[in-house]
C-alpha cells in the first residue's frame, strides 16, 4: 500500500508550495523510493487550458495530451515520474464526474453533497493514483491557502483520508510563511494563526516548513515548535535561493527534512543520494562562459508565462555546455513602435519566441523574426515562433504583403497558417492538437543533425498550421521544410536554409528538459549561440 504525504501551504499563496513539493518527490527518489506526484487545484475550471498565463502562468501539456497546472512541469523536471491527466484534479473534475454519477442515478436518490460525495470523489482519486503506480510514496499537493473557501473540500478530504491511512502511513507537511519585518527581525505569528487554522479544520501537522527570505535559526524554530504543537525538529526552513531552485534538495537534504520524512513514515534507514544535484549545482556555480538569450513575448509577461522554456535554456546552458545563462525579456509591444530594433538585441547572442497566443504584440514578433534572419543571429521559433518564420518570409521575400494566419485575418489572400479545415484538399478538423505524437525529419536536415534520428516523439499544443500549398516557393525563397507528423504529414520545423542556425518547431521540446538531460533542441541552440 502506498504511503502519502500531502503538503498544505497558510498566510498567502506563491510560497512556493509546487517547488517544495518537487523537492521532498526529488529527494524520496535519491533514497531509493518509487514515487507518484499529484496536483489538487481548487479552481473550477477542469483544466489550465483556458486560463489565462497572466493569472496562472504557463499550461504543461502531459505526455497523454493533458492541459495541466505549470507545478506538474516542476513535478516532471525535478523527478523521473511520468505524468498524465489523473495527477492533475480540479474541483473542476471532481464536481463534473460526480454530476455526471448522478445524473446516471448511481446515488440511488441520495441527496449529493459536498461531504460526502465530493470529498469521497477527491479521496478515491488520490487512492487510484497509489493503487495504479504502486508507489512508495505519493506526494500530493493541495493549491490554494487554509482559510480560502475553495480550499475547503481538499482539506476535508485530506483529514478524512488522514485519519483513514493512519499513524505512519500519511503526514501532513505545512507550508507557511515567517516574515522579515523592518529591522531584520523574523516573526512567527501568521505560522502560528496559520497552523491555527489548519487545526481547525482537524489537521494537525507533523512537520512544518517555513518559507522565509533567511534560514530560520534554532531557537526560532523551538518557538514555532511550541507554540504550533509540533514536535522538536520537526521546523524547517525553505530559505530564499541565491540562483536556482535547483538548490532546495541540497538545502532540504542538509536540514535533515528527508531524515524526517522517512522516520516518520516509518520507512527504514536510507541514504539518500544526491550527487545528481551535487554535479548540477557544481556547474551552476562555476560556469567557464556566458551566453545571453532574448526571449521576446507580449507586454510586461510574467516569467511563469514561459517557465518550461526558461528551465529548459537553464538547463542547456549548464549541463549541455558549462555556461551561465542571461536572459533578457523583450516586449513584443514596444518593438511594433519602434523602426529600428537593434539596439534591443544588443549584446544578445541568440534570440527565441516562445509559443504564444492572440494578436497583441504580433508585428513586434514579425520583426524579431526578420532581424534574427537578416543579421544570421542564432533563432529558436517555438509553435507561433515557428509559424512566424513562414509568415516573415512570404510577406518579406515572396513579396506576399498581407500574408497571415486565418487566426488573425480570416480574409488573407495568403493565408500560409491556417486551420486543416481550411486548407485546400484537407479533411482534418479543427481540433487542438495535445500530446505526444510522432514525426518525421528529413535527411540532411540541422534537425537531423541535432536528434541523430528520423523518427522522434514530441508533445504539442497546436491547432493552426502551416498551409503546404506554400512550401514550394518559400523553398524556393529559402525557409525549408524539416519535419513532418506521421501519417497526415503537416508541417512540424522549418529551417533558414543560408543561416548560421535558424530553427522553428510546432511542438513544444520545452515540456521533456530535465536538468540532468537537456532537450537536444535547446543544447544545440545554446552551443550555437555561444559560438556567436
Amino acid at each position: 500500500m502506498s504511503k502519502y504525504i500531502l503538503v498544505t501551504s497558510g498566510v498567502c499563496s506563491s510560497l512556493g508550495k509546487g517547488v517544495a513539493s518537487s523537492t521532498i518527490g526529488s529527494l524520496l527518489e535519491c533514497s531509493g523510493l518509487k514515487i507518484a506526484m499529484i496536483k489538487c487545484d481548487p479552481y473550477i475550471n477542469v483544466n489550465a487550458g483556458n486560463i489565462s498565463p497572466y493569472q496562472h502562468g504557463e499550461v504543461y501539456v502531459t505526455e497523454d495530451g493533458a492541459e495541466t497546472d505549470l507545478d506538474l512541469g516542476n513535478f516532471s523536471r525535478f523527478t523521473s515520474v511520468n505524468l498524465s491527466d489523473e495527477n492533475c484534479i480540479t474541483i473542476g473534475k471532481v464536481y463534473e464526474n460526480v454530476i455526471r454519477n448522478e445524473r446516471a442515478g448511481r446515488y440511488n436518490g441520495r441527496t449529493v453533497q459536498v461531504i460526502p460525495h465530493i470529498t469521497d470523489e477527491i479521496k478515491r482519486r488520490l487512492r487510484n493514483i497509489g493503487d495504479k503506480t504502486q508507489a512508495d510514496v505519493v506526494v500530493v499537493e493541495i493549491g490554494g491557502t487554509v482559510g480560502d473557501i475553495e480550499a475547503v473540500p481538499y482539506l476535508e478530504a485530506a483529514r478524512q483520508f488522514m485519519r483513514e491511512m493512519g499513524k505512519g502511513n500519511s503526514l501532513c507537511i505545512h507550508l507557511t510563511l515567517v516574515p522579515v519585518i523592518t529591522g531584520g527581525e523574523l516573526k512567527s505569528k501568521p505560522t502560528q494563526h496559520s497552523v491555527k487554522q489548519l487545526q481547525e479544520i482537524g489537521i494537525r501537522p507533523d512537520i512544518l516548513l517555513c518559507r522565509c527570505e533567511v534560514p530560520v535559526e534554532e531557537g526560532m524554530k523551538k518557538k514555532i515548535a511550541a507554540f504550533c504543537n509540533v514536535a522538536q525538529g520537526s521546523v524547517f526552513t525553505s530559505p530564499d535561493v541565491e540562483k536556482s531552485i535547483y538548490e532546495l534538495p541540497l538545502i532540504f537534504h542538509q536540514q535533515g527534512l528527508d531524515a524526517k520524512i522517512l522516520e516518520k513514515l516509518e520507512l527504514g534507514n536510507r541514504k539518500t543520494n544526491v550527487s545528481t544535484w551535487e554535479k548540477f549545482l557544481d556547474r551552476l556555480n562555476h560556469p567557464s562562459k556566458k551566453v545571453t538569450v532574448a526571449m521576446v513575448g507580449k507586454k510586461d509577461y510574467l516569467d511563469d508565462c514561459y517557465k518550461s522554456v526558461r528551465e529548459s535554456l537553464l538547463h542547456a546552458a549548464v549541463t549541455g555546455s558549462d555556461a551561465e545563462l542571461c536572459v533578457k525579456k523583450v516586449d513584443s509591444e514596444l518593438l511594433e513602435k519602434e523602426s529600428d530594433i537593434a539596439p534591443y538585441f544588443e549584446g544578445v547572442d541568440g534570440i527565441v519566441i516562445p509559443g504564444n497566443y492572440g494578436q497583441r504584440g504580433f508585428t513586434g514578433l514579425l520583426k524579431t523574426v526578420k532581424f534574427a534572419r537578416e543579421n544570421k543571429i542564432p533563432y529558436l521559433g517555438i509553435d507561433l515562433g515557428m509559424q512566424l518564420m513562414a509568415i516573415e518570409a512570404a510577406r518579406t521575400l515572396c513579396g506576399w504583403e498581407d500574408a497571415d494566419t486565418t487566426e488573425f485575418m480570416q480574409n488573407s489572400s495568403h493565408a500560409v497558417i491556417s486551420l486543416p479545415e481550411e486548407q485546400s484538399g484537407s479533411t482534418a478538423a479543427a481540433v487542438m492538437k495535445l500530446g505526444a505524437s510522432s514525426l518525421d525529419i528529413e535527411k540532411g536536415t540541422k534537425l537531423n543533425s541535432i536528434y541523430k534520428s528520423q523518427r522522434i516523439i514530441e508533445r504539442h499544443r497546436s491547432k493552426y498550421t502551416f498551409d503546404r500549398h506554400y512550401e514550394a516557393a518559400l523553398a524556393e525563397k529559402g525557409l525549408i521544410t524539416s519535419a513532418y507528423s506521421t501519417g497526415d504529414r503537416q508541417t512540424e520545423a522549418f529551417e533558414w536554409k543560408d543561416h548560421p542556425w535558424g530553427i522553428g518547431v510546432q511542438y513544444h521540446p520545452e515540456f521533456v528538459s530535465r536538468p540532468s538531460a537537456p532537450h537536444p533542441l535547446f543544447k544545440a541552440f545554446i552551443e550555437e549561440a555561444l559560438k556567436k
